[in-house]
């Protein structure tokens, strides 16, 4: 696919993925959006890549829908997503729960970290909820903004963030559609971390760089799987599924390797998932 929209780079088993409209802060569009499912689908195919991260161009991450787009549906008279009937469908067919629009991030084997690098409104706000990690660059922006457009909680927010901030931060942001910044939302538990605007890539690499060095892909993949899977299902079924994952996992080669790694007090040696 021709990339008009976003970038795509592999380089030391971390692919980065880069909104790239800085001149309208990376504000999203129909294009962006089967760009960015597109680009996911091929990080998820390609075996030399173990950790995804998604950052913005420029000044903002993601401004939210783009004003033309908006300005396009009232026009219409209603929604038009302004993409293909069929787009690429990363993260599908792991369980009914996640074939949606941004829970499919659930249902991939890779962690995906969000670098933060500036506003995050909308549509921008709610991709980053969806990694798995989350640093901010100092000063960076965030809404909701449904709030003010007479639109719902999107994109699954409202069910998300009471679970990942608790309930009533979370009505802070959802019925108030304000705006706060980046040392606020690690406050609340929204950031993992919040950094310098020119130490946050170098940060957030180092990070996706210590998950691929010390942590097995297939633990990666299961643990991801677990977690989101777990947000759907009882204490018991969680202990359940994770035995039978452990039989599994304890007579696969990685198991024996980091064993080894850790008696002999070395780096482990991962096996090569190509």
């Amino acid at each position: 696919m021709e990339l008009k929209a976003t970038c795509y780079e592999v380089a030391d088993g971390i692919a980065t993925v880069t909104l790239n409209r800085p001149a309208r802060m990376n504000a999203w569009t129909g294009r962006m959006h089967t760009e960015y499912r597109w680009i996911i689908a091929e990080a998820e195919a390609d075996a030399a890549v173990r950790v995804v991260i998604v950052t913005g161009a420029g000044r903002a991450f993601c401004a939210g829908a783009d004003t033309q787009a908006l300005e396009g549906h009232v026009a219409k008279g209603g929604y038009d997503p302004g993409t293909p009937a069929e787009l690429a469908r990363p993260g599908y067919g792991v369980r009914p729960e996640f074939d949606a629009f941004f829970a499919w991030h659930f249902g991939l084997t890779k962690p995906v970290i969000a670098a933060i690098n500036g506003a995050a409104a909308g549509v921008g706000f709610a991709l980053a909820c969806y990694a798995d990690l989350r640093f901010a660059a100092s000063g960076a922006k965030f809404t909701t903004a449904h709030g003010r457009l007479n639109l719902p909680a999107e994109y699954g927010l409202s069910w998300l963030l009471p679970r990942m901030i608790g309930l009533t931060r979370a009505n802070d942001i959802l019925l108030t559609s304000r705006k706060f910044l980046a040392e606020e939302a690690l406050e609340m538990g929204l950031l993992n971390a919040v950094l310098p605007a020119d130490q946050l890539m170098e940060h957030v690499r180092e990070r996706a760089a210590e998950l691929i060095e010390t942590i097995s892909p297939g633990s990666l993949a299961s643990t991801r799987q677990q977690i989101y899977a777990d947000l759907h299902r009882s204490a018991a079924e969680s202990v359940v599924d994770s035995e039978a994952r452990l039989e599994r996992m304890m007579r696969e080669p990685d198991f024996a390797e980091g064993v080894a790694a850790l008696v002999e007090k070395r780096p482990p040696r991962w096996t090569d998932p190509s």
